[in-house]
């Protein structure tokens, strides 16, 4: 049986971050997302540069289906593992009523429905002669209602709340839960340009992607409950706080409607270069 840290969403910015840093710790991984090539791909890179063992299984975390093959091979494999780093997460930005169905729901699929299901499904393969890590990438969104991200702002909040109940079920049980929420990371070409709609706020609460995951890991090892990096996101958390909801809405409605106005106008901007 081999001891490793399970990812979703490995080879996305933050996935591979984590990925890298788990590597370089000289911690065996079992990765996951989507494409089969840029699994492999990882993979390859990670056993050469770090010596680790490294498998990785490509899956659809929207489909249950896809899940049970998943889950089937680490059961037969008899796996064994001592963290479970859920990275996998979906938003489409915009409003709510101009969003499609089919997106809400895949939101919600991967983002609720997935994360739900891998940690459930990872708790079978704890190895018991060791502290058990489950580290939940949330988003600072998670303490915010935030029109033109409602349901994606909302999903993290569900994210937020089950961990740290989670947290104390499995208090018994040899294991730890860590909450991740940040706020910008430039993982996608998509989220940069997201991050450069915002202006100045954008830039001064986005943070460095190999950072937050080293530090995370380092705070999940410790034990600790939530890590929400940046000095100035951690004062917007607790200013937050002090803030009735429905202006909070407001507020920050004025600021993602503008930004998503900018963001589109750059979209369209690119397209006539």
């Amino acid at each position: 049986m081999q001891n490793m840290v399970f990812i979703t969403g490995a080879t996305g910015g933050l996935g591979k971050a984590f990925a890298v840093e788990c590597a370089s710790r000289r911690w065996d991984l079992f990765l996951t997302d989507l494409d089969a090539d840029r699994l492999e791909m990882l993979a390859m890179n990670l056993k050469n540069t770090y010596g680790v063992k490294v498998m990785y299984q490509p899956c659809d975390l929207t489909a249950a289906a896809s899940r049970e093959h998943l889950f089937d091979t680490l059961r037969a494999d008899g796996l064994r593992f001592q963290a479970l780093i859920n990275v996998a997460g979906l938003d489409y930005e915009g409003l709510f009523c101009e969003r499609s169905r089919d997106e809400i729901g895949r939101i919600v699929r991967l983002n609720i429905e997935a994360t739900l299901g891998v940690t459930h499904a990872l708790m079978e393969h704890m190895d018991s002669s060791k502290l058990f890590r489950i580290i939940m990438v949330s988003s600072l969104a998670a303490f915010f209602p935030m029109p033109v991200k409602a349901t994606y702002a909302a999903s993290k909040r569900f994210l937020l709340d089950f961990s740290l109940a989670l947290r104390d079920e499995l208090r018994s049980r040899g294991a730890t839960v860590t909450v991740l929420c940040p706020a910008g990371l430039p993982t996608t070409p998509e989220c940069i340009q997201a991050i450069e709609a915002q202006g100045l706020m954008g830039q001064l609460t986005t943070q460095n992607i190999g950072s937050v995951a080293a530090r995370t890991l380092d705070d999940a090892l410790k034990g600790r409950a939530v890590y929400i990096p940046g000095f100035l996101n951690q004062v917007l958390q607790i200013l937050s706080s002090l803030v009735p909801p429905v202006s909070l809405a407001e507020l920050l409605g004025r600021r993602w409607r503008a930004a998503h106005q900018r963001r589109k106008e750059m979209l369209d901007a690119a397209q006539v270069l």
